[in-house]
């Protein structure tokens, strides 16, 4: 009995050293036949099984089947390890010529609204005004009541607001997610004696319908200015200077009277329309101009609670949109466009 054990050890050792030795799918069969077919000396031992004593039978029957099991999986495995090997004609056809010049990489550039942004920002810079942003969630001091609107103001019915549940935010007064930057302006001011300077671009959130010209998601710059004896006229001429920079010298600017509760008066700024000329088209709603901002004086509230004197200082804000900028600079007339990232569009800006 321990002859036929040691027959089966040195069996099973020389085959897995046959196996390994094949070169190729072909030479490999021819093992799996000497090694498991019907003449190999392992399948002839597992014929002898019946003419051992009965007590020997399924000691050594159990063994040589392991021995077989052991065969078998190193066959499979080395027929599987050839298959993952290419083969000559795979290697001459995916040669690579290292001659050959490389590929050059795929430049990226800039989303056109941070191109936007970013042309706006430059153009106040260069005017004095300092670039800053703040947190785009908010405090309902802030983002309201500090800016000449109260909780039982009529005006909060202008924005639409994500609130922050009180409980899950762990805070004990109302938060939101911000519905302007305006906001940043008395950050600034409680911050900062006069004279003041910022332009602030950032994210706002507010619970609109998304369709061609609403997004609930968006992008809006505001600008601050705030010394002694500011006037309208410092206003006019600041966003005058800007529209000319950004759209042409030859624009042609509307100011009307509107309302904003954080300025006293309040104006929205219309440029002239570049596709009909003032005649009127379906860009400009057949009226020949394009709203672009909404502006005024600095209320006297506003100042006020930030401890400047109203009667010392005065000043100016205003606010934008830059898509709307970029939609009305580019002809874009749907503004999902800018965030449906379809590389079609967004190539066609350099």
């Amino acid at each position: 009995m321990e002859a036929l054990r040691q027959e089966l050890e040195d069996l099973k050792a020389a085959a897995l050293n046959q196996i390994e030795r094949c070169a190729d799918a072909t030479q490999l069969e021819q093992a799996r036949v000497q090694l498991l077919g019907r003449k190999a000396r392992l399948t002839g031992l597992l014929r002898q099984l019946v003419t051992l004593p009965p007590q020997d039978r399924p000691a050594i029957g159990l063994l040589a089947n392991q021995v077989k099991q052991t065969v078998e999986e190193h066959i499979a495995a080395r027929r599987a390890a050839l298959e993952s090997i290419p083969s000559d004609e795979v290697l001459a056809t995916d040669r690579i010529d290292v001659t050959l010049p490389g590929r050059r990489p795929t430049m990226g550039r800039l989303h056109p609204l941070t191109q936007i942004i970013r042309e706006i920002c430059e153009i106040f810079a260069e005017m004095g005004f300092a670039v800053i942003e703040g947190p785009e969630v908010e405090w309902d001091y802030y983002n309201f009541e500090a800016l000449n609107i109260p909780e039982d103001h009529p005006a909060r019915e202008m924005w639409d607001t994500f609130w922050i549940d009180p409980a899950s935010a762990k805070v004990d007064r109302p938060m939101l997610l911000r519905t302007h930057t305006s906001p940043m302006q008395i950050r600034i001011m409680e911050q900062t004696k006069p004279p003041v300077r910022i332009i602030v671009p950032g994210k706002c959130y507010r619970y609109e319908a998304v369709d061609a010209s609403h997004e609930s998601q968006f992008h809006q710059i505001e600008g601050l200015a705030v010394d002694e004896a500011v006037t309208f006229a410092d206003l006019k001429g600041t966003l005058y200077a800007f529209v000319r920079r950004l759209f042409g010298n030859d624009r042609k600017i509307r100011f009307r009277c509107d309302y904003f509760p954080f300025v006293e008066p309040g104006v929205d700024m219309s440029i002239d329309c570049f596709r009909c000329k003032g005649a009127g088209c379906r860009l400009c709603k057949a009226s020949g101009w394009l709203e672009i901002l909404g502006a005024g004086m600095v209320h006297p509230n506003v100042l006020t609670r930030v401890g400047y004197d109203p009667a010392r200082y005065s000043g100016f804000a205003f606010g934008l949109g830059p898509a709307r900028v970029a939609m009305l600079k580019y002809g874009i007339d749907d503004i999902r466009l800018f965030h449906g990232n379809d590389l079609r569009f967004l190539r066609q800006f350099p």
